[in-house]
């Protein structure tokens, strides 16, 4: 039984320059990302983080590192213009001309790593971007992941923490994955799961906890009510994946299992998320000990309050994210643990722990917030969690 409240994070860390400017063929490669998972476990440890992981800096984003592990999955690439790499929301018909320019800032990045067709005026380059289909059976290629494992057990070795996590993805990961090949869409889907059993126990097996990244779950919701779906079609969509989940996570302990959902990590209205009330129960149905659950930005917050109304199981830990990457406005401490004390309250102090809304980059080139603002929100983070263990603990 634990006597403070313990912090962590939701993996994805702002890669350094000499990370995201490694080529495909370095010879170095291997020594820049050993590099850089050091000095993220270390500034993590720092900054008072307990539980700590290698800010996936050997991936290229939280989502398609898995096409690149798996064969039976080939990328295309394809004009950009008119294509977002968001979904689509009742968000984006509410708020159009938002979506509009972020649409446009999303092309322009694109643009800096152009590909000119041939043909084409080398004035006005054709923007092309990846996509990935399913052509084949689908298998999973640990070789990756080995290195990953290596890299973090390297960066772990005297530095002071209480255990450590690899994130990876859910099987509604395929929300992105074109199929050509399953017949069905549950057969891809439990595809995917079987390759990701194999990536989930492997990381169990190495000593380390395993974390499941499920955005897509959250974000779908909105998608297909604004594409005349109902909420019995998500609920139908959701389920299947739930379910799926569970399947690639059969025969590992649930206590080395955390599970993280979010609405989606762009600077955005977020105004038809769907309240966390109407999916909690798919959330919980995850067999994890660890629900990693926003609630630090202004769309989420008040939701605290649900476990008022909904009984947490007794051997379930939550980790409200109590900072946030939504925004460069760094936390006061003791707003921080203004959140802890008031959800340790309710579902007890010991059932707690504290932990960020989503990642502070969404992928190896997009940061949601300057470096040395995501340091210092974690040393806020850090602090809020030790007020709030000094009121929680003080008072018994």
């Amino acid at each position: 039984m634990t006597d403070r409240i313990l912090t962590t994070h939701t993996g994805s860390l702002i890669r350094p320059a000499e990370v995201l400017d490694l080529g495909d063929h370095r010879d170095d490669a291997e020594a820049v990302l050993a590099g850089a998972v050091a000095d993220v476990v270390r500034r993590q440890a720092e900054a008072g983080i307990d539980v700590v992981d290698d800010g996936e800096m050997g991936k290229s984003s939280w989502i398609t590192y898995l096409y690149e592990r798996l064969s039976g999955i080939e990328p295309r690439m394809i004009p950009l213009e008119g294509i977002s790499i968001l979904p689509p929301s009742r968000d984006r018909q509410a708020f159009s001309e938002f979506y509009a320019e972020l649409d446009l800032e999303f092309a322009r990045a694109a643009r800096s790593r152009v590909q000119v067709s041939e043909g084409s005026d080398a004035d006005a380059p054709t923007a092309v971007g990846k996509l990935w289909f399913c052509t084949g059976p689908i298998e999973y290629d640990p070789s990756a992941l080995h290195r990953d494992v290596a890299r973090l057990r390297a960066a772990l070795d005297g530095v002071d923490v209480v255990d450590a996590f690899l994130p990876v993805v859910a099987p509604a990961s395929v929300y992105w994955l074109r199929n050509e090949y399953y017949a069905s869409e549950e057969e891809l889907v439990y595809a995917v799961a079987d390759a990701l059993h194999e990536e989930y126990a492997a990381i169990v097996d190495a000593g380390y906890l395993l974390q499941v990244d499920d955005a897509v779950l959250m974000h779908e919701y909105d998608s297909i009510l604004s594409e005349g779906g109902s909420v019995e079609d998500y609920r139908k969509w959701a389920n299947l994946r739930v379910e799926a989940l569970n399947h690639a996570l059969r025969g590992i302990p649930a206590e080395r299992i955390r599970y993280h959902v979010c609405f989606g990590s762009w600077h955005g209205p977020h105004m038809f998320d769907p309240p966390l009330a109407d999916v909690i129960d798919l959330i919980l149905a995850v067999n994890a000990r660890y629900y990693l659950i926003e609630q630090a930005n202004p769309r989420h917050e008040h939701e605290w309050r649900l476990w008022e109304q909904v009984a947490l199981p007794d051997d379930k830990v939550l980790v409200p994210g109590v900072v946030t990457h939504h925004t460069n406005v760094v936390e006061h401490p003791e707003l921080v643990a203004d959140r802890l004390v008031r959800l340790a309250e309710v579902v007890g102090r010991e059932r707690v722990m504290g932990g960020t809304d989503c990642g502070f980059a969404q992928s190896a080139g997009v940061r949601r917030v300057h470096p040395s603002i995501q340091w210092a929100k974690l040393a806020a983070l850090a602090e809020g969690a030790r007020l709030a263990t000094d009121r929680l603990w003080r008072a018994s």
